[in-house]
């Protein structure tokens, strides 16, 4: 052991790294006590000497041995482990960053981000690996947001839908519009190039929705598999003309240089399932909702529409 050791600590984004482990193994592996780790004011940190005992014990062949969760994190730091009520927020955007800086702030619970799409998030709630998701999922049949999934995927369960904004979605193209794309009955025109959002996620539900009504098979759209993360890779990969269009939200166009076309005002909502454990939760999320100082963040940021936010739109008994 050297002298250094005792003067470093990590972050619990560092150990995930230095493990090459999810954030979420990281929390875990401190809620059951394997690693040391403590409390500076609102932030997990463990020493190098605890890191290094907890690999040496590994590369034993050993199971690890929980340590005292009263030297784990002092009494005087932290009275109740934060881990002992961490929740997962499930979904992509930006708001969603804001909301769990909110939920942090409260103190009474640990907000952890998994950025899953929006149907990819339902599922994740309804095998209860995810305690709020946002979606934005488009019905064909219906013209409605949300409510129709929800129901489909979250069969005997109770839960809560609640509005977290609204904000335009639609075609990222080149500047210029060079191909004149103006509508989804475009995409489906000779020499188009594509580039797609992934398996699971609001946009390409959203995509498959239009193509659908339009009476386009996907077949016939070049590039329709070549896939992408999230908003910003999709509108990069139009920027430096590896593909003609793309489905994805205004606010990201202003940060790349492509042009956008609004098509549609998606509605993005929270979903909460309802168990007497979580009653604390949910009133927390409606009262961040709709508190000013939430509005006013998401405000700053712009391209997003206020109207409903905080609005309870579906509830089961």
């Amino acid at each position: 052991m050297t002298n250094l050791e005792h003067d470093i600590s990590y972050t619990t984004d560092e150990i995930a790294q230095l493990l090459k482990v999810s954030k979420l193994t990281v929390y875990d592996i401190i809620k059951k006590g394997e690693i040391r780790a403590y409390r500076v004011g609102r932030q997990m940190r463990v020493d190098a000497v605890d890191l290094t005992a907890y690999k040496e014990r590994l590369k034993s062949g050993g199971e690890s041995t929980p340590v005292s969760s009263k030297s784990m994190i002092p009494q005087a730091i932290a009275p109740e482990s934060v881990t002992d009520k961490q929740i997962i927020i499930s979904g992509q955007d930006l708001s969603l960053d804001i909301l769990a800086s909110h939920i942090e702030e409260s103190g009474l619970f640990r907000p952890l981000r998994s950025f899953s799409g929006s149907l990819n998030s339902l599922i994740k709630m309804y095998q209860g690996q995810a305690d709020i998701v946002s979606t934005h999922l488009f019905d064909g049949e219906t013209g409605e947001y949300n409510v129709p999934y929800i129901k489909r995927l979250l069969t005997g369960r109770s839960y809560m839908v609640i509005n977290l904004l609204g904000r335009k979605a639609g075609l990222y193209v080149q500047k210029d519009n060079p191909k004149n794309l103006q509508d989804w009955s475009d995409l489906g025109q000779s020499g188009v190039r594509l580039v797609n959002r992934e398996k699971g996620s609001g946009a390409r539900v959203l995509l498959d929705e239009q193509l659908r009504l339009a009476g386009i098979t996907t077949c016939s759209i070049i590039g329709y598999d070549d896939e992408e993360l999230n908003h910003m890779a999709v509108a990069t990969r139009i920027a430096f003309g590896q593909a003609d269009v793309g489905v994805g939200i205004e606010k990201t166009a202003r940060l790349i240089n492509v042009d956008f076309i609004p098509l549609i005002q998606e509605q993005y909502d929270l979903v909460l399932i309802k168990t007497p454990e979580n009653e604390k939760l949910r009133q927390l999320i409606v009262e961040t909702l709709n508190s000013a100082s939430f509005k006013e963040k998401l405000a700053a940021i712009g391209g997003y529409d206020l109207t409903k936010t905080g609005t309870i739109l579906y509830e089961t008994v």
